[in-house]
């Protein structure tokens, strides 16, 4: 979902990080789908036949080159943010934070339910752990009886800052 590969060559789209491939999210029921995988076929769905177009922005630690990507005129690393199949990778661009509000706020995509962000899912694996549930972390802080209305998840709370601005009235620190 954040890399396609052109003429053999492996690119990583910049400022973004979807889902993996072996990645589960909620719907708001609760029942677990492969949003990694379709991720992936919402990107392949939306380049079609078209051409695309890279701009690179640099060279990854595994030797990709990391782009920005278009199809026409559209970029497609935004696309896939504001359609809610990435999210923005604050980590390495702050150029998507804009479309992924936008999705977050539509509930697209990956939005509509709960989900692990990547970077959590991919360190929990390599550590050997499951993901902790979303909101774990602030349940254990806060005790039952709190509520970051409107934000549902973990991963809608855009920053430590804001966390710590839900914790303060129950007194408690992240």
């Amino acid at each position: 979902g954040d890399t396609i590969e052109i003429h053999g060559a492996r690119i990583r789209l910049n400022g973004i990080d979807a889902p993996e491939s072996g990645q589960l999210c909620q719907d708001p029921r609760g029942t677990a789908w492969r949003c990694g995988q379709q991720a992936s076929l919402a990107l392949s769905d939306r380049i079609g036949r078209e051409v695309v177009s890279c701009q690179q922005t640099d060279t990854d630690r595994y030797g990709r080159m990391v782009a920005d990507c278009f199809a026409g005129r559209e970029n497609l690393n935004r696309w896939m943010v504001r359609e809610g199949w990435a999210v923005a990778y604050r980590q390495y661009s702050t150029a998507y934070v804009a479309a992924e509000d936008h999705a977050r706020t539509g509930q697209r995509g990956i939005w509509q339910g709960r989900f692990d962000m990547p970077w959590d899912w991919r360190a929990a694996r390599r550590s050997g752990q499951k993901a902790a549930p979303p909101m774990q972390r602030l349940q254990q802080l806060a005790g039952q009886n709190w509520s970051c209305s409107p934000r549902r998840t973990c991963s809608q709370i855009g920053s430590c800052a804001e966390a710590r601005w839900y914790l303060q009235p129950l007194g408690r620190q992240a």
